[in-house]
């Protein structure tokens, strides 16, 4: 079963989505944070994902306590990202409330040096791979490097990854539909969780996710479908469990 996992985008201390993750292309849907969380919750979320963009665009975390906030708010897990750097910003975040927090430009810029946070902090620690047309998109997706997305799961994975986030940034917040054959290319490559971000838009997108019979393939983002009611959380959750 994939889990359905519904987005809040965090800026200026309210609840947004850009637009391919640029800033300048924002739309605030809530200015109440802690209350978007609980509707999630309410229609049966069982795992919320936060963006701190500010903390992207800024290489750390800004809105630790409006994440406590809504941590302490709900009874389902959290999972955070955006500018998350050290082990004290994934400590701080953990402290908290989050179950898992995500890194993303350190995973890319220095792999290597997550051996040992890997180590210490085990199904606490995700990774994210934003990737545009298969390359590593890094500082809130404003630069794109020459690193493959698929040759970074596969370094990650041998270092013990458990849980790898894979955004295809060209169709996030275009709800033209996913990515399926890259989110496919990068199960194959793996035996990490993966989950699938960027472009669902329909019930029908995550019937695709699962007919890739990807058993990896753990979860799927969803931010902009909800909040422009292009689909309900129900017709999402009804997808991911029913033929």
């Amino acid at each position: 079963m994939i889990t359905i996992i519904p987005a809040i985008d965090l800026k200026d201390g309210k609840c947004v989505r850009l637009k391919q993750g640029k800033a300048t292309e924002v739309t605030v849907y809530s200015e109440d944070p802690v209350t978007m969380a609980q509707r999630w919750e309410a229609e049966g979320a069982q795992l919320l994902h936060i963006v701190d963009l500010d903390g992207a665009f800024q290489g750390k975390p800004v809105h630790t306590a409006l994440l406590a906030k809504i941590a302490a708010a709900i009874a389902i897990p959290i999972e955070v990202g955006g500018g998350l750097r050290t082990e004290t910003d994934i400590s701080t975040l953990i402290d908290a409330g989050a179950r898992r927090v995500i890194l993303g430009t350190k995973a890319c810029m220095t792999p290597d040096s997550l051996a040992p946070l890997i180590q210490q902090f085990g199904d606490k620690l995700a990774v994210g791979i934003d990737a545009r047309n298969g390359l590593v998109q890094v500082k809130g997706w404003v630069e794109t490097t020459a690193v493959k997305a698929v040759d970074l799961a596969v370094q990650l994975d041998a270092l013990g990854i458990k849980t790898l986030i894979y955004t295809d940034t060209a169709v996030d917040g275009m709800l033209r539909g996913v990515n399926a054959g890259q989110v496919a290319a990068v199960c194959k490559a793996v035996s990490c969780d993966v989950i699938a971000s960027g472009g669902i838009a329909s019930a029908e997108d995550i019937r695709i996710l699962r007919n890739l019979a990807a058993a990896n393939l753990a979860g799927a983002i969803v931010g902009k479908a909800l909040y422009e009611n292009c689909v309900s959380l129900s017709e999402l959750l009804a997808a991911a469990t029913r033929p």
